[in-house]
């Protein structure tokens, strides 16, 4: 194993104290005013999915879905890569954190994870599952992840894209990342493994975030990209959190797969989202590049000026509601969240079992207008299962998976735009939180089960008639425009960029080997 190659200094599974002084004492980070711990991620603030790659080797090349965001890389080219990050370990202080990936027992996936900073050995163990110490002591690793960030490819050489790569190994069950401090590249290729290993175990693996009632009863899933709502809905006080970000759904329930939650900072305000920021302000989470006055060390959410991508990982225990065994049962209810700044799609429907596969294998949102010149439109963003960066199989078998088990624990379907209304980005209004916490409020009460709807026109969405705390102006798209005629050449438009987008992820998918 990795591990058990020369080694200069290894300091394994350090407490967030002494991880603290390591960080400290080694210039990485910060500790400011409320007892977190801030770092900055160098040059990428963000994950680099054009530098990711997986390995073409006999036991897995035939089952990945090879599109243009899963490229192939030789082994040789692996191992020469894995070979330079072996030789900095050995002469380089290194940082180790054994680790749980799965809640549910019986698909625990143990994790060891070496990095180069220290802070990215406290960020695996909040955002992984922490072993007990008798777990510990017989830990041998099911997957290997190693970050190194001073350690760079030469795209001449190693045949990368640039000097950042994320290379992953399914034979080898090995990770490797260099060239980036953005410490997001480390959870995410769990998850983006587990979406490799677990289908084979009939485990559905899903890229949202889910809560229950206190008592477990009643679980809700909500996907959506970033920016969307997906934390903050999910993070409901009247309710308990099983996880914000990854999870799999079995035979017996939902389970999390992450012991912590990495929520975006920019702009949060304990009045709006009060467990979040709570858990923010506390001892062992960690900010990255959130700003902070030199002189007081206090942060400053509101600031973008290193990034809008600002975030906090903490471990999930700090937040009050939280269910700490990380499972729940079958859901009842599951959100599609899309913040649509076209301003077309409806602010809630309910999706029959086309429309489930449909909305799911698009994964959409849309970004507001760009400032540059001549961008007067938004962009769509269209995320295949809403988590495209992190498929590794053809997205028909996470479909066919999701549709399944819809129909097999009879669970409602809606998609929610927690985007804009009465028009576009620049003309309409962001949709109130105040409603869409009604309208998520009114699907777990079973208000619109039975509802009442009437058909969108364009997209053949059944939009119910009357939600409780929501005005009816809110509810019907096309009736809160100035001009009806404007939406619905913005609609038309918008089901256009669908349909081109279904139509390319089933060329991709057929053409996959």
């Amino acid at each position: 194993m990795v591990a058990e190659r020369e080694v200069a200094v290894e300091r394994r599974n350090l407490s967030p104290a002494a991880l603290y002084e390591e960080a400290v004492r080694r210039g990485e980070a910060t500790i400011v005013a409320t007892g977190a711990l801030t770092a900055e991620t160098g040059k990428h603030t963000g994950r680099s999915p054009q530098d990711k790659f997986f390995v073409k080797e006999p036991t897995s090349q035939d089952a990945i879905w090879w599109h243009p965001g899963n490229r192939p890389i030789a082994s040789a080219k692996f191992d020469q890569l894995l070979a330079k990050m072996e030789a900095f370990i050995a002469t380089h202080e290194v940082y180790t954190q054994d680790v749980f990936a799965c809640a549910d027992p019986r698909y625990r996936l143990r994790v060891r994870v070496i990095t180069e900073l220290a802070w990215h050995s406290l960020f695996a163990r909040n955002l992984f599952i922490r072993p007990t110490a008798e777990e510990l002591e017989d830990f041998e690793p099911d997957f290997t992840v190693i970050s190194m960030p001073s350690v760079k490819a030469d795209p001449s050489v190693d045949g990368t894209r640039s000097e950042t790569f994320i290379l992953v190994n399914l034979g080898r069950r090995i990770v490797i990342i260099g060239g980036t401090g953005y410490a997001g590249e480390i959870k995410k290729s769990i998850f983006t493994a587990l979406n490799y290993l677990l289908p084979a175990q009939s485990v559905f693996p899903m890229h949202c975030s889910a809560n229950t009632e206190p008592d477990g009863s009643d679980v809700a899933l909500f996907f959506g990209l970033s920016g969307t709502g997906k934390t903050t809905l999910s993070a409901e006080p009247s309710r308990r959190l099983i996880g914000d970000d990854e999870h799999g759904w079995s035979d017996r329930g939902i389970f999390n797969f992450e012991g912590g939650c990495y929520a975006k900072t920019i702009r949060i305000h304990k009045e709006s989202e009060p467990e979040i920021y709570t858990a923010t302000e506390s001892f062992g989470t960690i900010l990255e590049n959130v700003v902070f006055d030199e002189r007081t060390r206090i942060p400053d959410y509101d600031s973008d000026e290193k990034t809008e991508n600002t975030r906090a990982a903490y471990p999930i225990d700090l937040i009050p509601n939280a269910v700490l065994n990380g499972m729940g049962s079958h859901p009842h209810n599951i959100m599609f969240l899309s913040a649509d700044a076209f301003g077309v799609l409806p602010p809630v429907s309910r999706l029959d079992e086309d429309q489930i596969r449909y909305y799911f294998l698009s994964g959409y949102t849309a970004k507001v207008a760009g400032t540059e010149r001549g961008v007067t439109e938004p962009e769509p963003i269209f995320s295949t299962c809403f988590a495209a960066p992190f498929l590794v199989l053809p997205p028909e078998r996470y479909a066919d998976m999701l549709v399944e088990r819809v129909k097999r624990h009879h669970s409602d379907v809606w998609m929610l735009n927690t985007g804009w209304v009465g028009g576009p980005y620049g003309v309409g209004e962001r949709m109130s939180i105040a409603h869409t916490r009604a309208i998520v409020r009114a699907i777990l009460q079973g208000d619109l089960r039975g509802a009442s709807t009437h058909v969108d026109p364009v997209f053949g969405l059944q939009i119910p008639n009357r939600v409780p705390g929501v005005p009816r102006e809110v509810l019907d798209t096309r009736d809160s425009w100035p001009n009806p005629d404007d939406y619905d050449r913005q609609a038309e438009k918008l089901r256009a960029m669908f349909e081109k987008n279904i139509n390319n992820i089933g060329k991709s998918a057929s053409s996959a080997g």
